[in-house]
């Protein structure tokens, strides 16, 4: 019998493995004969490399190698490519401009932390000293790191063939009908916020060993990555420019990616040539250090926003002006976050009869930005949660209100109107109001009151988010089973980074056939096993793999009972496949003629033309999913300290149908606290005069811990999605999404009685110490 059919909370089958330090992470990988690869890196957020001298260097004790950049360029090495450029187009329709990132530094750093050189020894100890003897002749350039600031007239220019820090100028939506709408409104609300920079600090540390096979010609790459095709792929056509079937990477466990580990570094397609190089495999693993200066960050926008609304408080459009800062170079996908990764999320879940979104990228002297949990739709939601509960408040209509006023109602859905985006399904005032109830937000008045008497500053904040999840994307997996062991194999495109993938792929297998998760095996990060795989990020990868493994689950089956058919002396059409209820058998339809799954597994192993019962899946989604919910956050401040707490926080989601509660919850709580650690303090700090990171280590970077967070209270809603068979919506990044705006908003009702009426992120008790303050100042003057 199945013990964890879909939709039970079945516990991660993972976790013991892990928890008993039984994973295996690339920096758990050692094979025989390696060497130690130390980056050198730039100290110097904008310099010419005049000249490096590395005699002494590369005669010093151990050493096998040193390479420059002139040797990168000698020996024809590529780049780190950003194909996301090409999607876009400035406002003029002129093509925007394509930054060249080498592999080492070639004349020129553009961030502290560039790599300047590659040292490669016996030992990694004997690298790190040799890096002391590299003589490297520096001419310091002026830097820019502030986000608006580079686009002053005078600010420093990060790449001169350009002329000036303007990426792009994008922009989106009907401009003329929001002009309008300012005309004609009744109220119009602005507002200007800073979404903060944000350091990835993923448990485990980026890492890379490079092994190369010179009899066939072939590397292999093992490194943490959140999808190895798309490494694959990435490295072997701009960085190695190596035909694709030459490459093999592997990812084992992965601690942590959160979409920083997406992507290519240089470390990997360095750490492969120099494998080919010296004729070893060479290592490479990142300390902290190195993950504050060279992992992609995420967020860092500037955004200004106008929303007009009629006499009723009813939306008539938004307009949304953005700066957002890509670093010093384009990363992988970072051209593509700002803008098209949020394009029209602006709207959220609110009937926008016009929008108009214009985007300006600037390049500074700071780390490339990219892809960070959510990816440009968490600053959609914060810039759309922020200023309707302003307007809320404006118009004394109360933050709640304005929501439902504005509102796509349930009986509107499908919805395809203006601006707004085109939900499938969705009951956001369902969501809301059990909100509401759960969190006793009539109540509030009374336990502010409390509060105050105590000398506490009390708020309630509401966010109402929506995330829309990738879509336009193939998966693939494939089923093997192991008839002698009695072991299903299953392989799928897509790499745990923690959120629990083998247990669904686990739980969804058993149900599928009629199995006991003993008798499943995930297997996940090999690029030689599958044609390819959409990689995890966007949260899609429920709908894409179960799609995949559906479909693989099906070729299987089919291959058996021509199996079974044969041994059962039937025909095909009459083999019908039985699982569950203690047995997985092809059975002779109407009888009790039967053969066991393992069985037929035996016979086809024995048979040379059939090798093993196996089946290969593949699924495209073509449609969005709208994961949303309705968060309210409760915060108490103590006026003479500014030390606050989360006193309560209540999230009800839809994710559709929920697979398994025990993960969705995870994925909630790990993405509320991600969300939170933006908003309480988590900020990559850049020296504006030298671009030098000032939060550059885990003394001065702050991160959430799990006492300045509450129990949340979570909750679902299940409406189905219409896009996908299961009826799935994905719930990865939600939390992260919903939570900043639940938080600030709590925070801006808690200062108003001082006449506060924005704050941005982050907000510390330092900060709020200084607001308070400052406002009682300001009383006491008047």
């Amino acid at each position: 019998m199945v013990k964890f059919g879909v939709g039970q909370p079945m516990r991660r089958v993972e976790d013991e493995r892990l928890i008993t330090g039984k994973g295996r992470y690339t920096d758990d990988i050692s094979v025989e004969g390696q060497a130690h690869a130390f980056m050198v890196r730039s100290p110097h957020a904008h310099a010419r490399i005049a000249s490096i001298d590395a005699e002494e260097a590369r005669n010093a004790p151990g050493v096998l190698a040193v390479f420059t950049g002139e040797d990168a360029k000698r020996e024809g090495l590529g780049v780190i490519a950003s194909p996301a450029a090409d999607l876009l187009k400035n406002r003029d329709g002129t093509p925007i401009f394509k930054t060249t990132r080498h592999l080492i530094a070639d004349e020129r750093v553009r961030y502290a932390g560039d790599t300047v050189a590659v040292i490669v020894a016996e030992t990694l100890n004997q690298a790190r000293d040799a890096a002391d003897l590299l003589i490297i002749d520096y001419e310091a350039l002026p830097a820019v790191a502030d986000t608006a600031g580079a686009l002053a007239p005078d600010a420093p220019v990060v790449w001169e063939e350009l002329g000036s820090n303007l990426a792009y100028d994008w922009s989106f939506g009907n401009e003329a009908a929001v002009a309008d709408a300012m005309k004609a409104a009744h109220h119009v609300t602005r507002l200007k916020l800073i979404n903060n920079r944000i350091v990835v600090n993923a448990m485990e540390p980026r890492a890379a060993l490079g092994v190369y096979d010179a009899g066939a010609d072939r590397y292999t790459l093992y490194a943490p990555s959140q999808g190895v095709h798309s490494i694959r792929n990435f490295i072997a056509q701009y960085s190695l420019q190596i035909p694709v079937e030459k490459l093999r990477v592997i990812t084992d466990d992965v601690g942590g990616g959160f979409g920083m580990k997406t992507f290519v570094y240089p470390e990997y397609p360095l750490v492969l040539f120099a494998a080919r190089k010296l004729g070893r495999p060479v290592k490479w693993t990142a300390d902290r250090s190195d993950s504050f200066l060279t992992d992609s960050q995420g967020r860092d926008h500037v955004t200004e926003a106008a929303l007009a609304l009629d006499k009723d408080g009813r939306i008539l459009g938004l307009e949304v002006q953005t700066i957002a800062n890509l670093g010093g170079y384009q990363s992988q996908y970072g051209p593509f976050i700002p803008s098209l990764a949020p394009r029209g999320m602006q709207a959220g879940v609110y009937k926008m009869p016009a929008l108009f979104n214009r985007v300006r990228a600037v390049y500074t002297n700071t780390v490339p930005v990219d892809a960070y949990r959510g990816a440009g739709r968490p600053e959609a939601s914060y810039l759309i949660e922020r200023i309707i509960d302003q307007a809320g408040r404006e118009l004394g209509l109360g933050t709640d209100e304005i929501r439902r006023r504005n509102f796509i109602k349930a009986n509107e859905i499908p919805y395809k109107g203006g601006a707004s985006l085109p939900f499938d399904s969705g009951d956001f005032a369902r969501n809301l109001d059990d909100a509401l109830k759960k969190s006793d937000f009539a109540g509030f008045e009374t336990r502010r009151a409390a509060a105050a008497k105590v000398g506490k500053l009390a708020g309630i904040g509401i966010s109402y988010y929506v995330e829309r999840t990738a879509a336009g994307m193939s998966d693939y997996a494939r089923i093997a089973i192991d008839g002698e062991k009695g072991i299903v194999h299953v392989w799928t495109g897509q790499q745990t980074n923690g959120q629990g993938h083998e247990t669904a792929w686990t739980q969804f297998l058993a149900n599928r056939l009629g199995l006991d998760i003993e008798k499943i095996k995930v297997h996940l990060g090999d690029s030689d096993v599958l044609p390819g795989g959409a990689g995890t990020g966007g949260s899609k990868a429920l709908y894409l793999v179960t799609g995949a493994i559906g479909d693989a689950s099906d070729k299987l089956i089919d291959k058996g009972r021509e199996i079974a058919a044969n041994e059962l002396e039937a025909a095909k059409a009459d083999i019908e496949y039985r699982g569950g209820e203690g047995e997985a058998v092809f059975a002779v339809a109407g009888t009790d003629r039967k053969i066991d799954l393992f069985a037929v597994a035996r016979l086809a192993e024995r048979q040379a033309d059939l090798g093993e019962l196996s089946g290969d899946g593949e699924y495209n989604q073509k449609g969005n999913t709208f994961p949303n919910g309705a968060h309210i956050c409760e915060v108490e401040i103590d006026q003479d300290t500014g030390v606050f707490r989360i006193a309560r926080y209540t999230a009800v989601d839809d994710f559709g149908h929920i697979l398994n509660p025990l993960l969705v919850a995870g994925q909630v709580h790990g993405g509320i606290v991600q969300g939170l650690g933006q908003a309480m303090g988590e900020q990559a700090v850049f020296d504006r005069e030298t671009g030098q990171l000032i939060t550059g280590s885990l003394m001065d970077y702050w991160l959430p811990r799990a006492d300045d967070v509450p129990f949340f209270e979570v909750s679902y809603n299940e409406i189905p999605s219409t896009s996908n068979a299961l009826g799935v919506k994905g719930a990865g990044e939600a939390g992260t999404v919903g939570a900043p705006a639940a938080f600030i908003n709590a925070v801006i009702d808690a200062l108003r009685p001082l006449g506060i009426e924005t704050i941005d992120m982050p907000v510390t008790p330092q900060k709020l110490w200084s607001v308070i303050h400052g406002a009682r100042r300001a009383e006491r003057a008047v």
